[in-house]
């Protein structure tokens, strides 16, 4: 094996490091995670190459079906994923959020079964997050994650076990500009997941768990291979057994949804199921259909979990997780409690626990919350309906899911320009925190992040292309979306402190709702703003 000085040539550090940080950016550490990149790095872009081409098909109009070249799998019953692992056979309610310190206390305290901690789509990525939130992980792990602000302690429980973790890493897409590779920029993916494993997998296993993960924005089982190699690599370097990493997977593209049985199966012994990424699906229906006339949707609010190609979506979901033998989990609860208006807050919450009934009705084995204070709704209902650790008897065999069923865009609703000025607001209110270095938002009573920012985005992107006109009768051009985002960004200027972001958020948003240039994601447009890299340092003399 090449020593760590060997591979640590042509790696550098572009970010400052803190004292409190030198325990993460380890020349051990970054040596793997180097490793981790040179072995995987140019399958990484060659899979994001494939995605361009597959845009370009849509464009023409080709669409999406089951694939002919793996049926063979889909049709074979024998194989199973693995069976759940320690920590995962109960995951009936699952709280997510930032890896910050307060929220990663927080989350270990409540009334969960686990707490995916995010460094993706709630997390902005700048340099000091990222790496502070490993440092919290890290921490966490070794219940060494209490601390003080002014007079408020902030403690990890010790009357009962503390959830299972598990983390999130950025997609495939993402890059960390703040660490180079043979000067390239290292990917995101493979930094975030590398220095958790590398610190945590012995010591998450030592604790009755281990190293698990959410896998985000994959479009293909070819992506998800490549995760699977990621995780043998990773395992074999350190000495580990196969099969003690664990993956769930977000279904959240309109691709992946059409290979959910191949993605299961490229991951079958590091398979922990299936998720129902609600708000990034619908983002990737209209995104990867966006020139297709016949798949613009009305008002976010009318796209709801029950319209058809939802529906299908998720059902075929939970039929091909059982199948298979492992989880597939329901979708995010994001309402906050309205603490000044108990008939709003009644209200909000009744809409959370029919949300949480029909999961468990369907079959799904458990379920996202946003919130500390919607566990316990979650919970209730859950308990109430599936008083065993999991539902994976439930094979749902009465499903029949075809390629119309998932394409199926008959949902019933107007476009309005309430509707306008909402996808306005929030689309401006998330971009403008995350300039600011925070990456989920309350907005309206909603915990806002990146997936529900770009279905505000890519709707009005797609109204303007297609020049829709709205239930009062205006019609939806480029100057019309441009007049209600200035109008939207001054009043929410108005009300925001001086220092706000607002009119920087205004200037990227205008380029993204005109119907004409669309970034591949927001996070890639705004990440320059955030980025901090100062001059490199070496990684063998940190």
């Amino acid at each position: 094996m090449a020593s760590n000085e060997s591979i640590l040539q042509g790696v550098n550090v572009l970010g400052p490091i803190q004292e409190s940080q030198k325990k993460i950016l380890t020349p051990q550490a970054l040596a793997f995670v180097a490793l981790l990149h040179r072995s995987f790095n140019s399958t990484r872009k060659a899979l994001l190459e494939r995605r361009k081409i597959r845009q370009a098909e849509l464009d023409k109009g080709v669409l999406p079906d089951f694939l002919p070249e793996t049926r063979h799998i889909r049709e074979n019953p024998t194989w199973k994923g693995a069976p759940p692992a320690p920590g995962l056979v109960d995951r009936r309610v699952e709280i997510t959020g930032p890896t910050d310190r307060k929220m990663v206390v927080n989350a270990l305290n409540a009334d969960v079964w686990t707490y995916m901690a995010d460094f993706e789509d709630s997390s902005a990525p700048t340099w000091e997050n990222m790496i502070n939130g490993q440092v919290n992980l890290y921490d966490a792990n070794r219940r060494q994650v209490d601390f003080k602000i002014g007079n408020k302690e902030y403690k990890l429980r010790t009357d009962k076990t503390l959830p299972t973790l598990i983390v999130r890493p950025r997609g495939w897409h993402l890059e960390e500009k703040h660490v180079t590779v043979d000067g390239e920029p290292i990917s995101g993916s493979l930094f975030d997941f590398g220095l958790y494993f590398f610190h945590n997998a012995f010591e998450t296993v030592k604790r009755g768990f281990g190293p698990y993960f959410y896998l985000p924005k994959m479009e293909s089982h070819l992506e998800a291979r490549l995760w699977n190699d990621v995780f043998n690599l990773a395992q074999d370097y350190i000495g580990m057994p196969r099969g003690t990493i664990r993956g769930t997977v977000l279904i959240e593209t309109i691709l992946a949804a059409f290979e959910m049985d191949e993605i299961i199966y490229e991951l079958r012994d590091h398979s922990s199921g299936l998720n129902c990424g609600r708000w990034d699906y619908i983002f990737s229906v209209i995104k990867k259909f966006r020139q297709n006339s016949s798949f613009v949707l009305p008002d976010r609010s009318c796209v709801t979990m029950t319209v058809p190609f939802m529906d299908a979506y998720v059902k075929l979901l939970i039929q091909t997780c059982h199948k298979r033998g492992v989880h597939a989990m329901g979708g995010m609860a994001a309402q906050i409690p309205i603490k000044d208006d108990p008939a709003a807050n009644d209200k909000a919450m009744e809409g959370v626990r029919a949300d949480k009934l029909r999961e468990v009705r369907a079959g799904h084995d458990g379920t996202w919350v946003a919130h500390p204070a919607l566990a316990s709704i979650a919970t209730e209902v859950f308990n109430k309906h599936m008083p065993t650790p999991n539902q994976l008897f439930v094979r749902r065999e009465d499903v029949v899911i075809g390629q119309n069923d998932l394409l199926n865009m008959n949902v019933p609703g107007k476009i309005t320009e309430e509707g306008i000025r909402k996808n306005l607001n929030i689309g401006l209110g998330y971009m403008e925190a995350w300039i600011r270095g925070v990456g989920c938002v309350p907005i309206n009573y909603l915990m806002e992040d990146a997936a529900t920012a770009e279905v505000s985005r890519s709707q009005l992107w797609q109204w303007v292309r297609h020049g829709v006109t709205t239930a009062e009768g205006k019609h939806v051009d480029k100057a019309f979306a441009l007049k209600l985002l200035k109008e939207q960004a001054q009043e929410l200027a108005s009300k925001a402190p001086k220092n706000n972001k607002f009119g920087l958020a205004a200037q990227y948003f205008s380029g993204q709702v005109t119907g004409e240039d669309y970034a591949d994601f927001l996070t890639s447009l705004l990440y320059n703003e955030i980025t901090s890299a100062g001059s490199p340092k070496p990684a063998s003399k940190l």
